[in-house]
């Protein structure tokens, strides 16, 4: 089996499309995996991690405005997406490959492979883990054989003949697997040290690392059995560096500050509280792991869905939910301040989170892998 995946742009459509190559390999050891993306995206760093093979195409994403400049921009992604030279290399990628499908996770990175595929016939599917669907999955449903999803509501925001099936989020094999004891010891922590591990997403966002490094420059004297671990996101993290060591906190023991991290099921594993955006994936991650969490949504997303995943989460008890715009003042700081001195509801929040968890996606889109491949219905 030869399967092309494709998805990109940021870590919330690539983790998806390496869950789906896990699940591949996982199952097919004779499988061969590829992946399709746009350089500068999240996936030049993840993808060849994995050891998975990356081809790159010319994209560029639709801006939604009727501004001069906004049409000049989605007439400029239409021509490289149908009729330029990297039109042509998309073509050249699915004959060098020769896929016996190809799979889409949502960015404007997938939308030019996939409609070629369509085109040819060869099997295809798109896995969209956001209640409200993406642009590309909105461009593509007609043409692709099958559409995952991950909320049951999605399917009424499709078409009608779009080819929907809900199947939860799918996440990579460590999510669960390792103890938390163990998880505590490799990271370093005590048995009974808490972390609070605060991170916003593959490529940063800038208010909210400020609150958390001001939120750890008031906690982290007062609370020393708390390690506290900010991944800013590369883009971010040269400049929040000096923010971090004008808070003094380059000499707080119990300070870290990353730009990414790479195994989040092991640091999730050990967390006891997680401060971070409200993407669909994180969730999904966040349920799978009962963790509390104060959830910060993007404001800067389509339709305000982070905003509408995170309340979803706040108002089962999971979650504490502050907008971005609620920030400034020191709101993160006293909510997390509460938190850590209130086990009680720290270990309700995580029983709050697991039903959250989901379904096994897996098992159902390794099924429906197998039955489109060999033609079948699904």
């Amino acid at each position: 089996m030869r399967v092309l995946l494709t998805g990109g742009g940021t870590a919330g459509h690539i983790n998806p499309a390496l869950a789906i190559a896990e699940l591949i390999r996982r199952n097919s050891a004779g499988a061969e995996v590829a992946f399709v993306g746009i350089r500068g995206g999240k996936e030049d760093d993840l993808v060849p991690r994995e050891g998975y093979r990356l081809y790159y195409v010319k994209s560029k994403g639709i801006r939604r405005s009727l501004r001069p400049s906004a049409v000049v921009s989605n007439v400029q992604a239409l021509w490289l997406a149908a009729w330029s030279p990297y039109a042509r290399s998309t073509r050249a990628i699915l004959d060098e490959f020769r896929p016996d499908i190809v799979i889409g996770t949502g960015g404007y990175a997938c939308w030019p492979i996939m409609a070629a595929a369509a085109r040819r016939g060869i099997p295809t599917a798109l896995h969209e883990s956001n209640a409200l669907p993406g642009l590309a999955v909105r461009k593509l449903q007609k043409k692709v054989d099958r559409i995952w999803t991950n909320f049951e509501g999605t399917a009424d925001l499709l078409d009608p003949a779009a080819r929907v099936k809900r199947v939860g989020n799918p996440l990579r094999g460590g999510f669960g697997a390792i103890p938390r004891g163990t998880a505590k010891e490799r990271l370093g922590l005590g048995p009974s040290e808490k972390l609070v591990l605060c991170f916003g997403g593959s490529l940063g966002a800038e208010p909210l690392n400020r609150a958390v490094v001001e939120a750890m420059r008031a906690l982290a004297p007062k609370w020393g059995n708390v390690r506290f671990c900010l991944a800013s996101g590369k883009r971010d993290y040269a400049a929040l560096g000096e923010v971090w060591c004008a808070a003094g906190l380059d000499a707080a023991s119990n300070c870290t500050l990353v730009d990414y991290i790479y195994d989040m099921p092991l640091w999730m594993s050990a967390a006891d509280l997680a401060v971070t955006r409200a993407g669909a994936m994180t969730l999904s991650e966040l349920g799978r792991m009962s963790l509390p969490s104060v959830l910060v949504p993007s404001p800067h997303v389509a339709d305000n869905h982070q905003y509408l995943n995170a309340k979803t989460f706040a108002d089962a008890g999971a979650a504490v939910l502050i907008e971005e715009k609620e920030l400034e003042g020191g709101r993160l700081t006293a909510e997390l301040d509460a938190l850590l001195g209130d086990d009680a509801r720290l270990l309700s929040m995580s029983r709050a989170a697991a039903p959250f968890a989901g379904t096994d996606a897996g098992k159902v889109i390794w099924e429906d892998i197998l039955a489109l491949t060999e033609k079948k219905e699904v």
